[in-house]
Parts: structure tokens; C-alpha cells; sequence
């Protein structure tokens, strides 16, 4: 169950949304492959087979579990280096711990979220405590990588440290879903994100047979990633399960609505809803790096290994 919850839904501020007016259509429904990354960690690879044009200015999105490790199986990411966009590391369950070039790092648990711009180029490390490789434990989360336009490219790195208890809650006018705003607007109200694209990024929880209509900005895209559970989208009812992702088209807001029956393992959806101002420039990416142009790409690997990109510094990242 996710850490940043409430007891009484109904004390928090509601969205507005009228119940008539334009609605998103759905574009397509995909299905997430499995995979690993890092140094074993499974994921699924949510936006696998989607044209990057409908994604625009998300690049890459990483369900990473859910997983149930024994004692001793935990693995994460040794240094690596990127350039030219940003990477969102969300924790819904498990610790991980990141430290990276620029001075940056710390540890993100249930609900947390580390934002880094990579910008000009930076070095980094994610992986779980040494506890928690000890113990074993539940590890589930989610790393987005957001795009910066050709102008942004080159900014200087940044860290920004999200704990879950900042981020912004609200409900829908009957009390069905959770909303968990962490960058962007929605009725009004702002997520704590500082976000060089804009975007917008909500973890929702909708309860059983909940139906969650969202108002959506026109020039926004829009993405939902069901987390867990079952629904459909749209008003035309698509089914969408855990590990697929819906795109929609058009303009207006977006629905989805809970099945009135979920497996007990998790009894609500939650969904990760996604949006964002397209930037429709080129993109060249290959590995950690995301530019515009093949000659962009080349020169960021050359200064990476001439370490431009940033040096490993000296020391651990602290342990909790």
C-alpha cells in the first residue's frame, strides 16, 4: 500500500470538473515489457513501443518491481554518467539511497522523490542501503526521464530532494480517488516539483468501482501507466491492467475508472498520470544520453570519457 496516504479523503481539497464538456479519446493501449536494469533490478519498460512523438517530452519510463526480495537480493545501479535531460525517481515501497557528481544525494523512501537534471552532464548512483541488501524487503517505484530542449540542454546540474509528506493531496468531488500531486498544476493548486519543462505528475489512488475524471491542460499530452490494479479509460471504457499504459488524444479531460473488483494483494488502482508541453525538436538519444543531434551525442560520450561529465567523489552515500 503506498506510504503518502490520508485517513479522511473528504477533508481534502477537491478538484473541479464539470461532468459534460470535451474528452480525451484513447490513442492506444500498450502493454510493458519485462526487463532489468542496473545490476539486476527488474523492471517494466512502460513506454517500450510507443512513438516518442505521442510521448513528447517524456523519454523513458521504468516501473521498477514490485518486488519482494530475500535477504541479500536488493541490487541497484553502479555510476553512470547522463546529459541533456532529467531523471524522476519516485518510491512507493523500499529505500534507495543516490549520490552523484555535483553533490547531490541522499536517501528516498515510502513516497519520496529525487529530481536530478543532468543538464550539462553528471555521474550518479542509486542502489539500496546496506541493510536493506541484508534484509531483503519490498522495493517498488518508478524512474521517468523528462526531456530538455536544445536550449536547456547544457544547464548545470541539479538536485531536488522531495520528501513524500510535501507533496501535494487532493480528492474528487466524491472522495473516490487519492491525487498525489508531485509536479505540476491541477484545480489550482501546484506540486512541489520545480520542473524546467513543464509537466505535470500525479500518483492517483482510485478506489474500487471510483470513477476519476481529470481536468487536463490542451497543450499538455496525456499519459496514464496503471501501477497496479484494473480499469478502464476513456469514455469509450478501454480495459487498461497493471503494466500497461494508455495514450490519449484530443483535447479536454481525461477518465478512468476503477474495476468494482480488484485482487486483494492491492484492493484500489493506482495509476501514474502523465502530461506535459511537447518541445518538437529533434531527439537523438542512445544510452544515458538524450540530445538533439548524432554529432551532440558523440561529443557526450567523448567527454565522458575525458571526464567532463563530472568525477566520482570520494566516500559513501550516508546509510539510514
Amino acid at each position: 500500500m503506498p506510504a503518502v496516504t490520508t485517513t479522511d479523503l473528504l477533508a481534502l481539497p477537491r478538484i473541479g470538473v464539470a461532468e459534460s464538456g470535451p474528452e480525451r479519446t484513447v490513442v492506444s493501449v500498450t502493454t510493458a515489457p519485462r526487463g532489468f536494469e542496473g545490476e539486476g533490478f527488474p523492471v517494466k519498460r512502460a513506454f517500450a513501443g510507443v512513438d516518442l512523438s505521442l510521448l513528447d517530452p517524456f523519454i523513458h519510463l521504468d516501473q521498477m518491481g514490485e518486488v519482494e526480495y530475500a535477504p541479500g537480493e536488493p541490487k541497484g545501479t553502479p555510476w553512470h554518467p547522463h546529459r541533456g535531460f532529467e531523471t524522476v525517481t519516485y518510491m512507493i515501497d523500499g529505500i534507495f539511497e543516490h549520490q552523484d557528481s555535483h553533490g547531490g544525494g541522499g536517501v528516498i523512501t515510502n513516497g519520496d522523490t529525487q529530481w536530478m537534471t543532468a543538464g550539462a552532464g553528471i555521474l550518479h548512483i542509486e542502489r539500496p542501503p546496506e541493510h536493506l541488501v541484508l534484509s531483503g524487503g519490498l522495493f517498488h517505484g518508478f524512474q521517468l526521464w523528462v526531456n530538455l530542449p536544445a536550449r536547456d540542454k547544457f544547464l548545470e546540474p541539479r538536485y531536488q530532494d522531495i520528501r513524500g509528506g510535501k507533496v501535494t493531496l487532493l480528492t474528487t468531488p466524491d472522495g473516490g480517488a487519492l491525487l498525489r500531486l508531485i509536479a505540476g498544476e491541477l484545480g489550482g493548486r501546484e506540486g512541489p516539483g520545480d520542473t524546467h519543462t513543464p509537466i505535470t505528475m500525479i500518483h492517483a489512488t482510485i478506489s474500487p468501482g471510483a470513477r476519476l475524471r481529470v481536468p487536463w491542460r490542451d497543450d499538455f499530452n496525456a499519459l496514464a501507466y496503471v501501477l497496479n490494479g484494473d480499469a478502464t479509460v476513456g469514455t469509450e471504457g478501454r480495459p487498461i491492467r497493471s503494466g500497461q499504459l494508455a495514450v490519449f488524444g484530443g483535447t479536454g479531460a481525461i477518465t478512468i475508472t476503477a474495476a468494482a473488483t480488484q485482487e486483494s494483494r492491492h484492493p484500489a488502482v493506482d495509476v501514474l498520470l502523465l502530461g506535459g508541453r511537447p518541445i518538437r525538436e529533434p531527439v537523438a538519444w542512445y544510452g544515458p544520453f538524450v540530445m538533439n543531434t548524432r554529432a551532440e551525442l558523440v561529443q557526450a560520450f567523448e567527454d565522458y570519457q575525458a571526464g567532463k561529465l563530472g568525477v566520482i567523489p570520494e566516500g559513501r552515500v550516508p546509510h539510514t
